[in-house]
C-alpha cells in the first residue's frame, strides 16, 4: 500500500471521528447518557490517534542525515504505538470508570430518541471510513486473509485505523443494544454495563495494536516472498558459490533494509566482485522498489561461520 493511499485513510477516519465525537458528547450532555459519554471519549480518542499518525508519517518520510543514516521510517511506527498506549490508558481506562459510576448510581436516560439519532448518524459515518480503510486492505492484502495481512502488515498507519474503525462499530452496537434495553426493561444501569464493555473492546484493541506495532518498531523482517525473490536474485550469478546470510529488516512500511553476505568464487578478481554487486544490487532495487538500501559483503563461508562464532563468544 503506498503512502498516499494510506494517508487517505487516515485522513477519512479524522474528519469523520472528530464529527462524530461532537455530536456523541450533545447526545450525552442531552441524555445522561454513559454508554453514550463512553462512545464520546472513544471518538475523541480516535481522532487525537489519526493526527498522531498523521505527523509520524509526515516525519516518517525526511531524508537520511548523518545522525539518522537509515532516515526516519520508524517514526510511523513509534506513533503507531503512542496511540495503542493513549487507546489503553484514556479511551478504555474514561470508560472503565465512567461505567462503573453509572453501575454504582444508575439514572434514567432522558430523550433517549438523541442517542438514537446520533447512533444512526455514526454508523454512517463510521461505515464510510471503514470501508474506505477495507478498500485500502484489499488492495495490499492480495490473497491473504484479512487476519493474516493484519499479522504480517508493515502498514501500521492502515492496520491501526482497520481496528480502530472495527472498533467503533461494535461500539456503537453496544450502546444501541444497551440503550435499547435499558428502556424497555426499565434497567438504566445496562448503560453503564454498555461503557463498561465499551472500555474492554478498547483495551483488546489496544493491546493487538501494541502487541503488532511492537514487532515493527524493534525490527521485523520483510516477507518470506521477498526475501526468496533476492536469494534466487543472488544465484543467478555464477561467480558466486553461497549465500552465507541474507538480512532484511522494515525500517518503514515501504523501506526496507538488505544485507548480504555471499561467497565468490576463489577464481573471481577483485573487479569481478566489484561489478557483480553493483548488478546484484540493481537487480533487487529494480524488482523490489521498497528495498531501498542494500550492502553485499564478500566472505567466504567458513569466515563467516567464524564471525558467527566470535559474535556469540564461542573460541574457534
Amino acid at each position: 500500500m503506498a503512502a498516499g493511499g494510506s494517508t487517505r485513510v487516515v485522513l477519512v477516519a479524522f474528519f469523520g471521528n472528530a464529527l462524530i465525537a461532537v455530536s456523541k458528547f450533545i447526545a450525552a450532555a442531552f441524555t445522561g447518557s454513559s454508554a453514550m459519554f463512553a462512545e464520546g471519549v472513544h471518538s475523541v480518542v480516535d481522532s487525537g490517534n489519526q493526527l498522531l499518525l498523521l505527523y509520524g508519517m509526515k516525519r516518517a518520510v525526511r531524508p537520511a542525515d548523518n545522525r539518522h543514516p537509515f532516515g526516519y521510517g520508524k517514526e510511523v511506527y513509534f506513533w503507531s504505538f503512542v496511540v495503542a498506549i493513549l487507546l489503553f490508558s484514556i479511551g478504555a481506562g474514561v470508560s472503565l470508570v465512567h461505567g462503573y459510576e453509572k453501575i454504582l448510581h444508575p439514572h434514567p436516560i432522558e430523550k433517549p430518541w438523541v442517542n438514537f439519532v446520533v447512533i444512526g448518524l455514526a454508523l454512517i459515518f463510521e461505515g464510510y471510513a471503514l470501508s474506505v480503510a477495507v478498500k485500502a486492505v484489499n488492495e495490499a492484502r492480495g490473497t491473504d486473509s484479512f487476519f493474516k495481512y493484519i499479522k504480517r502488515s508493515k502498514d501500521a498507519p492502515l492496520v491501526v485505523v482497520l481496528l480502530e474503525d472495527t472498533g467503533a462499530l461494535l461500539g456503537l452496537a453496544i450502546a444501541g443494544i444497551a440503550l435499547a434495553g435499558a428502556i424497555i426493561f426499565d434497567m438504566p444501569v445496562l448503560d453503564g454495563i454498555a461503557s463498561v464493555l465499551i472500555g474492554l473492546l478498547l483495551a483488546s484493541i489496544a493491546v493487538i495494536l501494541a502487541i503488532e506495532t511492537k514487532g515493527l518498531l524493534i525490527g521485523e523482517a520483510a516477507d518470506p516472498e521477498i526475501q526468496q525473490g533476492i536469494e534466487a536474485i543472488i544465484r543467478t550469478d555464477d561467480g558466486i558459490n553461497d549465500i552465507n546470510e541474507i538480512l532484511t529488516m522494515h525500517m518503514g512500511p515501504e523501506d526496507i533494509f538488505c544485507a548480504l553476505s555471499v561467497d565468490f568464487r576463489d577464481d573471481e578478481t577483485s573487479r569481478d566482485v566489484e561489478e557483480a554487486i553493483s548488478e546484484l544490487e540493481a537487480k533487487i532495487k529494480a524488482d523490489f522498489p521498497q528495498v531501498k538500501r542494500v550492502f553485499i559483503e564478500a566472505q567466504s563461508v567458513f569466515g563467516h561461520m567464524r564471525a558467527l562464532k566470535s559474535a556469540a563468544g564461542v573460541s574457534t
